[in-house]
């Protein structure tokens, strides 16, 4: 009986240090706060308003993310301070080790990237606010290119693919992507 206890104890540690967020030692820009609580001051605007200002911050921000990531993986700069404006935790440090990834075996990426990115849901009531992106990425001209020869690096074909993120919006009012995925496996 106690064996089973410890195991049932074991698990729920797990599943808290799982949930909690992990802070990382970091200042400056890069520095973000987590996922805002919904603040109540008292006053209540129309919710139609409400939503369509985020729907159109959260499309902002990720339309901000593209750009941000493509400008830094073209220099092959996974520190650039664009990245930190759009982006936030975990999406934020996987972009930055793509990227670093990438500089590390002499690659960047070229090209265009065409995007067409719509609000698939609005949480604004959750604690934090969030907005589910879906987008169809086309990136039949974007590619990772070898920077010496701008050789295709063989297996990072483009193609046409779902796009899927999530905007969050956090303690000093913005709204940045922290989640997302290419669905390579979902052509558009």
């Amino acid at each position: 009986m106690r064996g089973r206890q410890l195991r049932r104890a074991a698990i729920c540690l797990l599943a808290v240090v799982a949930v909690v967020p992990v802070t990382a030692c970091a200042g400056g820009p890069e520095a973000v706060e987590g996922p805002a609580a919904a603040q109540d001051d008292g006053q209540r605007t129309d919710p139609d308003v409400e939503r369509r200002a985020a729907e159109k911050a959260a499309l902002d921000a990720y339309s901000g993310y593209l750009a941000a990531s493509r400008a830094a993986s073209g220099r092959s700069d996974p520190h650039a301070p664009e990245l930190s404006r759009f982006l936030a935790d975990p999406l934020l440090t996987r972009v930055r080790l793509s990227i670093r990834d990438a500089k590390e075996h002499g690659a960047v990426r070229t090209g265009t990237l065409k995007s067409d990115p719509t609000v698939a849901a609005a949480s604004l009531d959750a604690n934090p606010a969030t907005v589910e992106i879906q987008d169809c990425l086309d990136m039949t001209d974007y590619r990772l290119v070898y920077a010496k020869n701008k050789r295709v690096v063989p297996g990072s074909g483009g193609g046409r693919h779902l796009s899927t993120a999530t905007a969050t919006r956090y303690p000093d009012g913005r709204w940045l992507i922290n989640a997302g995925a290419l669905h390579r496996d979902q052509p558009c």
